[in-house]
């Protein structure tokens, strides 16, 4: 009983304050917490004597399978949590723990501290991942905090006062295991969120503090200043040119001591000498060697500092027109970092003399970089160069944030209209189409009337990922709020330990990814992407609508392992995919992919849908799949509505490895699946999910959600999703 329960805890108590007790009591809470209170007050009272060391809480169990009573246990402590995947813990009539596999068990939490291999010793059989913290790095973490209105980059960053102010401060900070990051909430950041990683002894965590709406990273340019846009035609406008002005010299490349680097074979004469005054280098190639390296013309002893632009001017002649094969700001030496991109297209030098500008813009700040000109395989044999050095100036853009990459999606008054992109400015026939131009970095747009007078907000989504997250480990994403990029709003491969928790992400995808052999191009952008060789990660909680292509997806090609990726409780809507899921190459392998208790609502019917080649509106998208598969599960889900199909097994066929059950589907109009070419409709549906051990306990109804017009997608009282047969708790991420 309660009260018996409470008896044995305090007498605990009075064990542990005892003087007797010279070692911390090690323990394991094993609690059926539901709605009374007596295991509330037991696990403060724990938590009380572990802050003063006379305890060690080894693990607190849930042996309940109820939300509630896990989420409550779980919000005591959660960067020590770990999902308890397939299976529970039972308790028999003696009163032993033991652990249960079992496919229905979907809200199992256990609490870590410490090495798992003791947990795993008390509760024989129990496997889970990982700890994401001990002791030792929660005492020394950090917490860092962002403001992006009164923050410093120059301050410590260690309290609100003193926090700091931009992305570029955060994504090159000295983090450690353990240090959170904090953006303030109701402000917004513009940008990419680089993040560093933890390790297996604490996490490194992005999140919000203080009161309002979640912090938002924005992906995109904003454009909504009459001052932004030009008339250029007959309801045509266009972004203003780009333009720079100069910020200072860097260095005086005339006084540079320039030298010519020369290797495998390569051979060329080289000599500095005065000419009207100004310094001359004479360049005679006799052999410009086979690749780019095999000739370098280069400068050292400069500076550059991260995100300002540089331009290096020149004047020059050539026997033989030709292009240098590079230019570069780099490291002087070993390992030869690139610290600056080239911004412009590398010019043709011809035959008579003439000016020519190189932009660059730093992607880090560096004392030690050299300007190198690559001329191997591309000055001419038997060919002069001759090059008058001008200067590196320090210049700054018209624009805070120039359009240097393609612009896949424009965003007007928050979504409520968007822009139909086209391929050149000739197609730009209805209101609202527009075209990118790579080589000017401006976007043309068809409208009747200037367009910032037209729409309170217009944001131009850039083609990279909100957050680049590629090779990183033990990060978590917590309460933030990712809007209009291009690219994915998450994005990168070979990551591990990765959580993303109480997100929002909206309005991603459609830059331009590539063009095909036949001359059409590919667009892309998934809201939260898993791309090869990603392992232990986990979404949950997040609220994801209006994705080009899916909304979370794992991924990949080549030889690469896909291994224990989680995604529940999320809610998704208008996204072409829900959740898209393949891998390929027969060295690959896939293994313990959980896709459950998500509410998945009206796939196809985002901005995006229209503008595909490939209209391909599915909840579920498993494109052919050759990887090595074991353990994919789909349970718990809810599926509403689709343009096409609320599911499509394209190609060969790996579904011995798929587990699905549980599920609640609804389709109104088309296929509710389509498996390969065979279209499943509902008269056909039970039957074809029995035959192949599916879905034994799903149902195919309307889920009745309180207000879908309003995107409350909470189950109604009377909804059919709260009582699947067999099942003790309602399905999908919103059932109360």
């Amino acid at each position: 009983t309660p009260w018996m329960f409470m008896k044995f805890v305090l007498a605990l108590l009075l064990a542990l304050v005892s003087p007797l007790s010279a070692e911390p009591v090690r323990l394991i809470l094993d609690t059926d917490m539901s709605g009374d209170c007596d295991d509330a007050g037991a696990l403060a009272l724990l938590h009380v004597l572990a802050d003063r060391g006379e305890c060690e809480l080894l693990a607190t169990v849930v042996n309940r399978k109820d939300r509630i009573g896990a989420s409550a246990v779980r919000g005591a402590e959660p960067e020590f949590w770990e999902v308890v995947r397939g299976g529970r813990v039972r308790v028999d009539d003696r009163g032993n723990t033991r652990w249960e596999a079992d496919a229905d068990a979907r809200h199992s939490y256990v609490k870590i501290k410490g090495d798992p291999r003791t947990l795993a010793a008390a509760i024989e059989h129990l496997m889970v991942q990982p700890p994401k913290a001990n002791a030792q790095s929660a005492a020394a973490a950090r917490t860092f905090y962002v403001d992006g209105t009164s923050g410093e980059d120059a301050q410590d960053g260690l309290k609100p006062a003193t926090a700091w102010r931009s992305l570029t401060k955060v994504n090159h900070a000295p983090l450690a295991p353990g240090d959170r990051v904090l953006f303030r909430r109701g402000q917004t950041w513009r940008g990419q969120l680089v993040p560093q990683s933890g390790d297996a002894s604490g996490v490194i965590t992005y999140g919000a503090f203080g009161e309002g709406p979640k912090p938002v990273l924005f992906g995109s340019v904003a454009a909504d200043r009459a001052e932004d846009w030009e008339r250029v035609g007959e309801n045509i406008w266009a972004t203003v040119p780009l333009r720079f002005e100069t910020n200072g010299v860097q260095a005086d490349l005339q006084k540079a001591a320039w030298s010519l680097h020369q290797e495998d074979g390569a051979s060329c004469g080289f000599k500095s000498e005065k000419q009207d005054g100004a310094t001359e280098l004479q360049l005679t190639c006799r052999n410009p060697g086979a690749r780019a390296n095999h000739l370098q013309l280069t400068v050292p002893g400069l500076a550059v500092q991260e995100a300002e632009y540089y331009l290096f001017t020149f004047r020059a002649q050539a026997t033989r027109p030709f292009a240098p094969a590079s230019v570069s700001l780099m490291k002087a030496g070993p390992p030869w970092t690139g610290y600056a991109k080239t911004e412009s297209d590398l010019p043709v030098i011809g035959t008579n003399w003439a000016d020519y500008l190189i932009r660059f813009q730093a992607g880090q700040s560096a004392a030690d970089a050299r300007l190198t000109v690559f001329l191997g395989g591309a000055l001419p044999a038997n060919g002069t160069l001759l090059l008058r050095p001008g200067q590196l100036l320090k210049v700054r853009s018209n624009q805070a944030i120039p359009l240097s990459v393609d612009v896949g999606n424009i965003i007007f008054d928050g979504g409520k209209t968007c822009g139909v992109k086209k391929w050149s400015g000739a197609d730009l026939r209805q209101d609202g189409d527009y075209f990118y131009d790579a080589r000017s970095w401006q976007v043309t747009l068809r409208s009747e009337g200037n367009p910032a007078t037209r729409h309170r907000s217009i944001e131009l989504a850039l083609n990279r990922h909100i957050i680049n997250q590629g090779g990183r480990g033990y990060v978590t994403y917590e309460n933030l709020d990712l809007r209009y990029g291009a690219a994915h709003g998450i994005g990168g491969g070979s990551t591990r330990h990765i959580t993303a928790r109480g997100l929002n992400l909206s309005f991603i995808g459609g830059g331009h990814q590539f063009t095909r052999p036949d001359g059409k191009p590919v667009r892309f952008g998934n809201g939260i992407e898993f791309w090869s060789s990603a392992r232990d990660c986990l979404v949950e909680d997040c609220r994801i609508w209006e994705i080009y292509d899916a909304a979370l997806t794992n991924q990949g090609d080549g030889a690469n392992a896909q291994e224990n990726i989680a995604y529940r409780r999320n809610v998704i809507w208008n996204s072409e995919y829900s959740f898209e899921y393949w891998n390929r190459g027969p060295a690959s392998r896939t293994s313990n992919i959980v896709f459950e208790q998500n509410t998945c609502v009206d796939a196809g019917l985002g901005w995006g849908h229209g503008q595909r080649p490939d209209p391909n509106g599915r909840h579920l998208m498993f494109y052919d799949n050759s990887a090595v598969t074991t353990n994919v599960v789909i349970r718990g889900n809810i599926f509403c509505q689709a343009t096409e199909s609320l599911l499509w097994l394209q190609g060969r066929d790996w579904t011995a490895a798929l587990a699905m059950d549980g599920n609640c589907w609804f389709q109104t109009n088309g296929p509710v699946w389509l498996w390969g070419k065979q279209k499943v409709g509902t008269n056909e549906f039970a039957a074809f999910a029995r035959a192949r051990s599916f879905d034994r306990r799903s149902v195919l109804a309307d889920p009745k959600f309180v207000d879908a017009t309003r995107r409350d997608y909470r189950l109604a009282s009377d909804s059919p999703a709260r009582a699947l047969p067999g099942e003790t708790e309602a399905v999908g991420a919103l059932p109360r």
